[in-house]
């Protein structure tokens, strides 16, 4: 029974695969945006590891700076109780010393441990901010080839489908656009016609006036 219903699923998962991978071939560029969503998302992830681990290392470098401190204090403080023959006051400086100068010793073997991983991490975060831009530049370009695409494929489909209607249709623009010009220029040349026997008209008027 458990092999039937293993048989089932996976039948079930490659149909459903089946059916994501015929979507992606018709739309490339919807397969691209998941890559892309995908790798912001990583992006961002490798972000956050970044900053925090500068804050890990500036803490490193608090913890090592105090720990230095402590330790040259009570380095100075077991001369003193040294000097003043206080034998227990000695002995315990010394202690604390010996603590905070193993506890500096760590802290900055930490720190630079920490520093290292620090640069790999920015290094591998700009690599993958590299890589988005580069993503995202080929998006614009498929988009770009998806739009040639498609108005060719639009501007096909109405020569070739319709092409006795399109053609009509250009020609009652074509002959549209003619008549246009043909009333304008018959206007302008009537005009300029009138104008002209007007002005004939005025010169006549005006000699026989004068005769």
């Amino acid at each position: 029974m458990a092999s039937l219903f293993s048989r089932l699923r996976d039948s079930i998962s490659a149909d459903l695969h089946e059916l994501v991978d015929a979507k992606e071939e018709k739309n490339p560029i919807a397969k691209l945006n998941h890559y892309l969503r995908q790798s912001e998302h990583e992006t961002e992830k490798v972000r956050k590891l970044v900053e925090r681990q500068y804050r890990l290392k500036e803490e490193f470098q608090k913890e090592y700076q105090q720990a230095m401190n402590m330790a040259t204090k009570r380095k100075y403080q077991a001369e003193v109780a040294r000097h003043a023959e206080e034998n227990e006051l000695e002995n315990y400086a010394l202690k604390e010393f010996g603590e905070y100068e193993a506890r500096a010793s760590r802290m900055k073997e930490m720190y630079d441990s920490s520093n290292m991983q620090l640069l790999e991490l920015e290094q591998k975060y700009e690599q993958m901010k590299h890589r988005l831009k580069d993503m995202q530049i080929r998006r614009m370009e498929l988009m770009g080839r998806e739009n040639i695409a498609r108005a060719s494929y639009q501007i096909n489909q109405i020569f070739e489908n319709t092409a006795d209607q399109s053609f009509s249709r250009f020609n009652e623009i074509d002959q549209y656009i003619q008549n246009l010009e043909h009333k304008v220029n018959s206007a302008f040349y009537r005009n300029t016609f009138d104008s002209k026997i007007a002005m004939l008209e005025k010169e006549l008027k005006e000699k026989t006036t004068i005769n």
